[in-house]
């Protein structure tokens, strides 16, 4: 849920996002398609129970098709009334089968990726790391604590100021404005708001090595995954490392269709496949000197035509 500026911008928003959830869950070896919904409004004045039952209705009449879960704007909270209204949504308490709010679960993953590209990038650990987290909504809030309990130093900026102010007080970590975040001295910028960050502009102002964060289409073009290459810094694609929430919320349909509970085993094993793909994406990129970014689209692809195959 976002206050777009028209209705085309909203369209083309739901497109660019269910592209990213078709790449996402193919390079997370899931049985799911991929598709987004977009409500248009401002999350902090419009929402309302009567709005998400509606919502749901329109998920209903997909029969299934579509499954519905939380993202920017969005809360489990939310998605309970859309729940009255649609069998199709993932991510809630409640029955045997349910996953709960998949956010710490895709900070889980990017954490875990954001080890492995510090790993590579800079041959150490987090302890002593300072990672610059750009939105501490959900996931960002999630990963700040997992990132701080592994000893790394942030800094971090949202648009909503109380938001970062709690975060930072549990954390320890520093609060710029939303866009000095690109000016930090941080071995790591992590982008977990709406997409577009990194560009040629904020490109030129990074002071990073490792990109790597939960936002999904991070990149504003292509251009810019060529330009990160070119300058040394390690990106770890969006859709390869924000993928955890999603596995989660697949072992959440997987029971469903099974009536069976939840098994988190599941989700743990696809997690930790889905850190061997992030490796074999940055391996084949240095390999063929080519962005990571395109490597990651590659596998996808590949992955989506042998299902369709």
């Amino acid at each position: 849920m976002f206050a777009y500026p028209d209705d085309q911008a909203a369209l083309d928003d739901a497109l660019r996002l269910s592209r990213a959830m078709s790449h996402k869950n193919a390079v997370a070896d899931l049985d799911l398609g991929g598709g987004k919904a977009v409500i248009l409004g401002d999350p902090r004045a419009l929402k309302s129970g009567p709005l998400f039952e509606a919502f749901g209705r329109g998920v209903e009449a997909l029969g299934g098709r579509y499954w519905s879960a939380e993202d920017v704007g969005v809360s489990p909270a939310d998605l309970a009334y859309a729940r009255k209204t649609t069998r199709y949504v993932a991510g809630l308490e409640g029955h045997g089968a349910a996953s709960g709010d998949p956010s710490p679960f895709t900070a889980e993953g990017v954490k875990r990726g954001i080890e492995l590209c510090v790993r590579r990038a800079l041959g150490r650990d987090l302890d002593g790391v300072t990672v610059a987290i750009q939105g501490v909504g959900h996931v960002g809030a999630w990963l700040a604590d997992k990132l701080a309990g592994a000893g790394a130093r942030l800094v971090v900026t949202d648009v909503d100021v109380e938001a970062a102010a709690v975060v930072a007080a549990r954390t320890g970590a520093a609060v710029v404005g939303p866009d000095a975040i690109f000016d930090v001295d941080a071995e790591v910028f992590a982008p977990c708001a709406m997409g577009g960050a990194i560009s040629a502009d904020t490109l030129g102002r990074l002071k990073v090595r490792v990109v790597a964060g939960g936002a999904n289409n991070q990149l504003a073009d292509a251009e810019a995954g060529v330009l990160m290459r070119q300058r040394g810094i390690l990106y770890a694609p969006d859709f390869v490392i924000n993928g955890g929430g999603i596995i989660n919320v697949a072992g959440e349909i997987r029971a469903l269709q099974r009536s069976e509970a939840f098994d988190p085993a599941w989700v743990e094993a696809k997690l930790g496949r889905l850190m061997e793909t992030l490796n074999e994406v940055l391996d084949r990129a240095e390999a063929e000197r080519r962005p990571p970014h395109e490597v990651a689209v590659d596998i996808a692809r590949a992955r989506i035509a042998a299902a369709k195959s």
